[in-house]
């Protein structure tokens, strides 16, 4: 039981306070004593229970004792059980006595109204606000944690403008996003009418959390914002015939550095003084809410939704995926040329422009400048790269992979992938504030992987994930440059040495495979590129808990631009598109052997089995002359996992 606030009691005239029901008041006898008292007596109505505290011990106080020493600590705490049903109807009186014990030498009278008065939310995680005895006032994780979650209202359910920005909550579909947030009172309504009751947040806080109220007249004007921003506080009015006050809540920003996602919201019944007096608090109920953190998808679950830009030189690219996605049961939408202003980059194109990062979750798939995506579940965030952005910090340099176990340590949301120099000293690194809200979200603890070897410099130039009916339920694939070089030989060793690449493709030179295995220089660079590869191999096996058998190589080369690093040799067949068991690979253009591209059939010999079908798509001039290919030029929205992600502990 929460300890409330102290009342002084006064031997010249009655004291009238308010007791919340649930709390205790502590009750000065001492200051209130005739100077000639030595004890006292406290008795209350029915209604009343009276503890003392005297000698560093709580004893409950039985109508049978009659006496208290008066003494320095000594403390009476009142608590009431049920609610007034009118004003003052309870009290305790205390009675004072001198040396002699005889008659009192004052008297002092208390007069009680007990109220309730709650703050409420779903702490339980059940769908419903109910009173509960969990602690409000702390959040856990895990199953069987309580606490309030809040979500980022980030998405634009109304035309005109973003929601967490807007005045006003517009629309049901709006309210939706928000969490409620429950104002009960209850006991005689004159206590208050004669109180105020005041909803508060810090100004820490303030900034991140908008509150909306309807009040008791919805029609008259919706449901209007009362706190967050520059609204610290609000005054509630309690209706007298309404014993619930509904607030709809949102977030208006994903946990980040400086910011743990939690958030608080408190109820100050406060006293109304004398006039020219202040306001004294009566009661103050807080609940803490958690900012649902921004959680990323990995490809291995089922795809909602494709997406692709349109522009002036990929409608065959648009046709095929749009294909595909047809055959994997998988809605397309085509972002055109006019939002898209002629950026081919959906998945890419979630990077830095101008120095900000616009860091897109998985319901919104726009290049920038985003807004004319924006709609009903569709949001995005955005991070200014202070120190200037780089060609990392896109959204094709950061994958998730699925769920895993790593030295019996759960990640049921899987874990986060990000390139960067790392083990190389200088060189192109993500943006701080980027990885500082990624490491902020805590439930996809991020691992950092080598890339700065590449031009463009991103993960899913080597690395992607497919579903498999066995052992984790995925295979990782690799890009694998050595994978490349025992099939060019084997094929070579068949007689095939004479068999040329890009077949078909007009003014590409077409070196054969005996071309190919006789470049020293090519074959040294790729070397290289395999030793990259490899020790994010190694980073991945022990990051992600895996083993060779979890690992499908893909035969891939790649070549070197000078300074600037390396590039795909061929059409990077490990940057693909994953529908389910539908996959769109980027098509190789590898030697032609007894009518099959090698390079294809190989691929086919490797994922078949697993259930999975293989589409080869040409993005030969479209994307793969631009430096990327299927998966920069795509974007999926993925039906989100069934793991609650509160569940965790990270």
């Amino acid at each position: 039981m929460a300890q409330q606030r102290v009342v002084q009691l006064s031997t010249q005239r009655p004291t009238s306070t308010v007791c919340v029901l649930g709390t205790e008041l502590s009750v000065d006898v001492c200051g209130a004593a005739p100077r000639d008292a030595a004890s006292f007596h406290a008795q209350g109505t029915t209604g009343v229970k009276i503890y003392v505290v005297h000698d560093t011990q709580t004893v409950k106080l039985p109508s049978s004792v009659s006496r208290w020493p008066l003494a320095a600590g000594t403390e009476v705490l009142v608590a009431m059980e049920a609610l007034s049903k009118d004003v003052g109807d309870e009290k305790v009186r205390v009675s004072y006595f001198g040396e002699d014990g005889g008659v009192p030498v004052g008297r002092a009278m208390l007069y009680l109204t007990c109220v309730d008065v709650s703050l409420d939310a779903d702490t339980t995680r059940s769908g419903a606000v109910n009173k509960t005895l969990t602690d409000k006032r702390t959040w856990t994780w895990g199953p069987e944690g309580h606490g309030a979650i809040l979500l980022v209202n980030c998405d634009r359910d109304e035309p005109a403008t973003r929601d967490s920005r807007d005045a006003a909550g517009r629309s049901y579909e709006d309210l939706k996003d928000m969490s409620q947030l429950v104002l009960r009172t209850r006991g005689p309504r004159t206590i208050f009418a004669g109180h105020r009751l005041v909803l508060h947040v810090s100004f820490g806080d303030a900034d991140k959390v908008g509150v909306f109220y309807g009040g008791s007249d919805l029609a008259a004007g919706g449901y209007k914002h009362v706190l967050g921003g520059e609204k610290l506080s609000y005054a509630v009015k309690p209706s007298r015939h309404q014993e619930e006050s509904i607030f709809y809540v949102e977030g208006l920003c994903f946990p980040d550095a400086g910011f743990a996602g939690l958030l608080s919201l408190h109820v100050t019944l406060l006293d109304s003084p004398e006039k020219g007096l202040l306001e004294t608090p009566v009661f103050t109920d807080t609940v803490v809410f958690r900012v649902a953190p921004w959680i990323m998808t990995p490809s291995t679950l089922a795809p909602a939704e494709l997406y692709v830009c349109s522009v002036t030189d990929n409608q065959d690219f648009v046709a095929a995926v749009s294909a595909l996605a047809e055959r994997a049961g998988c809605s397309v939408t085509v972002c055109p040329l006019l939002e898209n202003r002629n950026d081919r980059w959906i998945q890419v194109g979630a990077g830095a422009a101008g120095g900000v990062f616009r860091i897109v979750p998985p319901l919104c798939v726009c290049p920038p400048p985003l807004p004319p995506c924006k709609g009903p579940d569709f949001g995005y965030v955005a991070r200014e790269a202070r120190e200037g952005a780089s060609s990392l910090d896109s959204f094709g340099n950061l994958e998730v992979s699925p769920p895993v176990m790593v030295r019996g340590k759960e990640f049921p949301l899987g874990r986060i992938l990000v390139g960067s120099s790392f083990p190389r000293f200088g060189g192109r690194r993500m943006a701080k504030a980027v990885k500082d809200f990624l490491v902020a979200q805590r439930v996809q603890a991020p691992v950092e992987l080598f890339s700065d070897w590449l031009v463009v410099g991103h993960v899913d130039e080597f690395l992607s994930f497919v579903p498999a009916p066995d052992r984790q339920g995925f295979r990782l694939l690799l890009a694998s440059p050595s994978t490349c070089y025992r099939l060019l030989k084997e094929k070579q060793d068949e007689g095939y040495g004479e068999a040329a690449m890009f077949e078909g493709l007009k003014e590409v030179p077409k070196p054969t495979i005996n071309e190919i295995l006789a470049d020293e220089a090519l074959r040294k660079y790729n070397a290289f590129a395999q030793s990259c590869i490899s020790w994010n191999r190694d980073v991945l096996k022990r990051e992600l808990g895996l083993s060779e058998r979890d690992i499908v190589d893909i035969p891939q080369l790649f070549k070197g631009n000078g300074d600037a690093g390396a590039t795909a040799f061929f059409p990077d067949m490990v940057n693909m598109l994953v529908l389910g068991r539908h996959l769109g690979i980027p098509k190789p253009f590898g030697p032609v052997i007894r009518g099959q591209c090698c390079l294809e059939e190989k691929v086919r010999s490797l994922l078949e089995p697993l259930g999975l079908t293989c589409t080869f798509i040409n993005d030969y001039f479209s994307y793969h002359k631009n430096l990327g290919e299927v998966h920069c030029g795509t974007n999926v929205r993925r039906q989100p996992f069934s793991f609650k992600w509160w569940h965790m502990v990270p």
